[in-house]
């Protein structure tokens, strides 16, 4: 492993659709020109065949499952730098206007908050009280698209993250006492609304650090008065140690690593071991390469993730801990769409 290779990050967000494109291309941007028209065709089709079947006004669920399934069997089909080629052709399509009406896909094609994956989007997802708004003001069309949407097996695994994260740091509190624990890229921390060891008062502290300073200002507002503390940081600053944070019994990133490429991956894993208490465990997540969204969301939400398999997990964790000195376990969640990994600091 080159420990010193120089990572390059962005500076205002880790989390940019031209970060993930770059790393999904590959080292190479070379495209061969007849499978670019070939797959270009292929693309024509499907969208026009579900563009049809608006106007028609099929039941708009089953629109979206049938576009959603075709482009993700393009997405894997085609060679990377062409499905590259063929994102914007997509977005282009005269569809788009019926999927816009959906406000989870508005949302995230549109990114109110400057990046991919915001905390607002994982509301919309979470079907969390602060977007019912949201979607009430939406069109029929959109209301019925999410209904679809929200409920696709991407969305349902999201859903139960949420519910991992929660159970966590509830463990964590049976098993320490006055249990301090850090969510790396925290969001809006709604897993603290399910956690009885934060409603029973029975941890210390829970950091909340996430660079967005809105979600920052949620995070404080809606759960002063607990043990819940959101700070601004990044994870460059966490990779050049500039926060003094203190020592941790449960370190996790749950919505982070569908953004880091494999070198970032590795060392915020390093360095998130640096924070963990011996006794104590890192947990992150990444969205698995068994979902079949991928195509719908790189194209019309504009939200290209970095999946990983369970092999990929391992390699990360491998490649960053000795593993004489841990345990680890890789599993996924309960459809597979998400793939968790969760290292358990022993002393060597």
């Amino acid at each position: 492993m080159a420990r010193n290779a120089e990572v390059k990050l962005d500076e205002h967000s880790l989390i940019t659709s031209k970060l993930v494109k770059r790393h999904s291309a590959g080292s190479s941007d070379t495209v061969d020109a007849d499978e670019l028209k070939e797959r270009t065709a292929q693309l024509a089709l499907v969208l026009d065949l579900a563009h049809q079947a608006f106007a028609r006004k099929e039941p708009a669920g089953s629109i979206v499952e049938r576009l959603a399934g075709r482009l993700h069997d393009l997405r894997r089909r085609a060679a990377p730098a062409v499905w590259q080629r063929l994102i914007p052709l997509a977005q282009q399509h005269r569809v788009a206007e019926y999927l816009m009406e959906d406000p989870f896909t508005r949302w995230s094609f549109q990114k109110p908050r400057g990046y991919s994956g915001d905390a607002s989007l994982l509301d919309i997802y979470y079907k969390h009280r602060s977007a019912e708004g949201l979607v009430a003001l939406s069109s029929p069309l959109g209301r019925e698209i999410y209904a679809y949407t929200s409920e696709a097996a991407s969305s349902a695994a999201g859903r139960e993250r949420r519910n991992i994260l929660a159970r966590t740091v509830d463990e964590t509190a049976r098993r320490v006492k006055h249990a301090e624990v850090l969510a790396i890229a925290c969001g809006h921390l709604r897993e603290a609304e399910l956690s009885e060891a934060l409603s029973e008062g029975k941890l210390k502290r829970w950091v909340g650090l996430d660079q967005d300073p809105v979600s920052v200002g949620i995070v404080n507002r809606d759960l002063a008065g607990t043990a819940v503390e959101a700070v601004e940081g990044s994870v460059r600053g966490i990779l050049r140690r500039a926060y003094t944070l203190g020592a941790f019994d449960l370190v996790y990133a749950s919505g982070l690593y569908d953004y880091l490429p494999r070198a970032v991956g590795v060392r915020l894993l390093q360095r998130a071991m640096e924070l963990v208490k011996p006794g104590g465990e890192f947990l992150f997540a990444n969205f698995s390469d068994e979902i079949t969204t991928d195509g719908y969301m790189e194209t019309f939400m504009d939200w290209p993730l970095i999946l990983r398999s369970a092999d990929d997990m391992w390699d990360i964790i491998k490649a960053a801990v000795d593993m004489n000195c841990v345990e680890a376990q890789v599993f996924y969640g309960s459809n597979r769409n998400i793939v968790y990994g969760k290292v358990l600091k022993r002393g060597c």
